[in-house]
């Protein structure tokens, strides 16, 4: 369970999240974490969030941001809102790290989430980008689907997918999530 000051890691990428604000202690409202991307930092998959709003200020360092097919940098001292449904990926391509304090309203399930795919980048069950399986993606689509959405494929094929391989994933051992992560 996320709790203040928590920090998971994603070692294969070098991302950081510190836990400042959890679902727990908001009552849901929101989420706030700092994450620290290390020195060019891989650009993450393209996605969006069907049910949350995202604001991010850059405290140190600078942000790539591709949002709606454009890519802006943001620096120290910048803000960004990101609404619901809007397509975007962040990352580092600076040489320096960078520091973000970022807030996911409302919370759901996202600190959930992130314990789960984090936990199992510590554990090495990921590839060399930091990402778990094909059929371990499956299962977090499925069970993730209010926090966060591919923007490809469309999701309707995304929930096809999901529906045809989720219990073959379920049979292969995966879960969608790990009690293990969560304490």
């Amino acid at each position: 369970m996320a709790y203040q000051g928590k920090v998971v890691e994603n070692k294969f990428v070098g991302q950081k999240l510190r836990f400042l604000r959890t679902s727990t202690d908001t009552n849901g409202e929101l989420l706030e974490i700092e994450t620290t991307y290390p020195t060019k930092s891989n650009e993450p998959v393209s996605h969006y969030h069907p049910f949350q709003e995202e604001w991010f200020e850059v405290t140190e360092g600078e942000l790539s941001i591709r949002l709606e097919g454009r890519t802006l940098t943001i620096r120290a001292g910048a803000k960004i809102h990101i609404p619901k449904n809007k397509v975007h990926s962040m990352w580092n391509n600076s040489a320096n790290k960078t520091v973000v304090n970022w807030i996911v309203k409302p919370a759901l399930r996202t600190e959930e989430f992130f314990e789960n795919a984090y936990g199992l980048a510590q554990d090495g069950k990921v590839n060399k980008k930091g990402m778990p399986s094909f059929f371990q993606i499956i299962l977090f689509l499925a069970e993730f689907s209010k926090e966060f959405r591919l923007s490809k494929p469309p999701y309707f094929l995304q929930l096809l997918i999901c529906t045809i391989l989720a219990p073959i994933s379920r049979i292969m051992g995966y879960k969608a999530t790990y009690d293990k992560y969560s304490k």
